[in-house]
């Protein structure tokens, strides 16, 4: 018999995370290894236990998810991320795809879609809810949003989007730093490129832009 495709489950309500993974567990060829509530938990099980799957929500405290999924590629490129949330705003598709996540859930879907999820980004597929499939376009090149629009923030890279998240959840740059493992210049440095490429000439102005766009949540 081959090994069961191991899953690891970061989701900040418990009662997802709960439900989801008895679900799971009734699956033979399925094993989750973990059950966390914010990224950076799921980074350090992750680099632990080399699952091939984490279902990520987008929405935790702490560390952004987009970070944590880029920093997984990075350490487990073995393992394969499936973002599973309930928002579906071009902005947090558009994040997901340049974070290479393989796959985006709907919250309000069934299990059966986490199940058909797991077994084709396994079988190196990938899969997106409806929802978001209506929006991207999918080839050889891999997936994209299939309008994307250009406006301010699409100008920035998406290490000073992550800072300009940070920013609009009224963190400080000392406590950014330490979510991002950045220096306190380095942040700095970001937030100063910010300002540039915005035109915003001052941190308060900055974290509202931020929230204006939408930037807060998750």
């Amino acid at each position: 018999m081959s090994r069961p495709m191991t899953v690891l489950l970061a989701d900040d309500h418990a009662l997802v995370r709960d439900s989801l993974a008895s679900w799971l567990r009734t699956h033979h060829d399925f094993a989750v290894v973990g059950e966390v509530g914010s990224a950076d938990e799921a980074l350090a099980i992750a680099v632990r236990e080399k699952p091939d799957i984490v279902l990520m929500d987008i929405g935790m405290p702490g560390l952004l998810a987009f970070d944590a999924i880029r920093t997984l590629r990075v350490r487990c490129p073995n393992t394969r991320v499936v973002v599973l949330s309930g928002f579906f705003n071009d902005r947090y598709i558009q994040d997901a795809l340049e974070a290479e996540a393989s796959g985006y859930i709907s919250k309000s879907e069934p299990p059966e879609a986490v199940e058909r999820a797991i077994r084709a980004v396994v079988a190196g597929g990938v899969y997106f809810s409806p929802e978001v499939q209506a929006r991207i376009t999918v080839d050889s090149s891999g997936a994209r949003l299939a309008n994307a629009a250009k406006t301010r923030v699409s100008s920035l890279s998406p290490r000073e989007l992550e800072v300009l998240r940070y920013i609009a959840r009224g963190l400080a740059k000392k406590d950014i730093a330490g979510i991002m493992h950045l220096s306190v210049k380095t942040v700095d440095n970001h937030s100063t490129s910010l300002m540039t490429k915005l035109d915003i000439h001052d941190r308060v102005e900055l974290a509202r832009f931020a929230i204006r766009e939408g930037l807060a949540e998750p």
